[in-house]
């Protein structure tokens, strides 16, 4: 019982989801208080015998009861509501095997000694969530359980030395594995911009949707989730700068309007070295790119009056993602010389009309 005890976990949650192993109801039955138990004996034991036997315990009782042990009383009565697809035990951790889908790939050191501390004194208020494998699709490590979520607590839980862990065992399709544990770490704890990109172009490919049907399943909008994708387009070098942290997914999308990855590279050091903020890259970016390529469409400034116009455009890529979150769409915006052209774009005329909508056309 001292993992148990360790987990901090209060027999209520036992009353909630079934437990799967006859030796659980068994072990919890021996531990409840027996001023618990007491008084329903007494009501049964001390009853007129001419009283009917469908009289309730309530009514036999005149003695007040003592504070209930919940899962005692919902465990034992017809009330129980088993939710479907999903038991509680205390599992082994040894048995345990790490979700293949993990979209995290860096677990902050000092966020799990802040868990750590948290379940030492605490203890695990939410179990994770574990599927079991069948022996007819085993796992190459032999585990008998499969991660789904929460492996920050089960690697937390497995620094302080715990040999079992309060877990919720379900039923979960090889599909649904990754979408879950994606969902548990945005709501929890932020993955990096490149994780939560990689994730997405991974469900996009399992799950054989659009950008925007995949926006409604994981309630996420399209634009945050095309932008996050597009940013695995990025040399590994500054890949690696954002994945650290040195770099904003800001920095990142501003540096994806430059063509040449030497360039990429070479911004992304000046970024670092002189702390540009992202308004100031943009800037940078729009003058590097009038730089390498001239728009084929306008013809090329005379004087450096002209020129200076045509750079001179700070805070359009800011302003192009701002439309984009608005109208949860693509927007581009094009500068000329005399004029520029904003495009908005749209899947369907039901898409258009929600544009426009927006817009506040009748």
């Amino acid at each position: 019982m001292a993992a148990a005890k360790r987990g901090g976990l209060g027999r209520g949650l036992g009353a909630l989801i079934p437990t799967g192993l006859a030796e659980s109801t068994t072990t919890e039955a021996d531990d409840a208080p027996a001023t618990a138990a007491a008084p329903r004996q007494t009501a049964v034991i001390e009853r007129d015998p001419d009283q009917d036997r469908d009289v309730s315990r309530e009514t036999s009782a005149p003695e007040p009861e003592p504070a209930p042990d919940v899962s005692r009383e919902t465990s034992d009565g017809p009330d129980l509501v088993p939710v479907p697809g999903a038991s509680f035990q205390l599992i082994p951790i040894a048995d345990i095997g790490t979700n293949p889908k993990q979209p995290r790939q860096y677990f902050d050191d000092e966020h799990l000694l802040e868990l750590q501390t948290s379940l030492s004194e605490v203890g695990m208020l939410q179990p994770i969530a574990v599927r079991e494998r069948t022996p007819e699709e085993p796992r190459e490590d032999g585990a008998r359980f499969e991660l789904v979520m929460g492996e920050r607590r089960l690697r937390a839980a497995t620094a302080l030395g715990w040999e079992t862990i309060p877990a919720i065992i379900r039923r979960t399709a090889d599909e649904e594995l990754l979408r879950e544990a994606l969902l548990e770490n945005i709501h929890r704890v932020q993955l990096n911009p490149l994780e939560e990109g990689a994730a997405y172009a991974q469900l996009l490919e399992e799950f054989n949707v659009t950008q925007e049907e995949l926006s409604k399943k994981i309630g996420r909008s399209r634009p945050q989730i095309s932008n996050m994708i597009r940013l695995l387009g990025l040399p590994p070098t500054v890949q690696t700068k954002v994945a650290a942290g040195v770099l904003t997914a800001g920095h990142a999308r501003a540096l994806l309007g430059l063509d040449s990855a030497d360039t990429q590279e070479h911004i992304a050091e000046r970024i670092i070295s002189e702390g540009l903020s992202v308004r100031s890259t943009e800037e940078l970016v729009t003058a590097n790119r009038l730089e390498e390529k001239p728009e084929l469409d306008e013809p090329r400034p005379r004087d450096s009056r002209a020129a200076k116009d045509r750079i001179k455009a700070p805070g359009l890529e800011e302003l192009k993602e701002r439309l984009s979150d608005h109208f949860e769409t693509q927007v581009s915006i094009s500068w000329g010389r005399k004029k520029g052209k904003i495009v908005i774009e749209f899947g369907s005329l039901s898409d258009l009309d929600r544009i426009v909508e927006q817009i506040g056309v009748e």
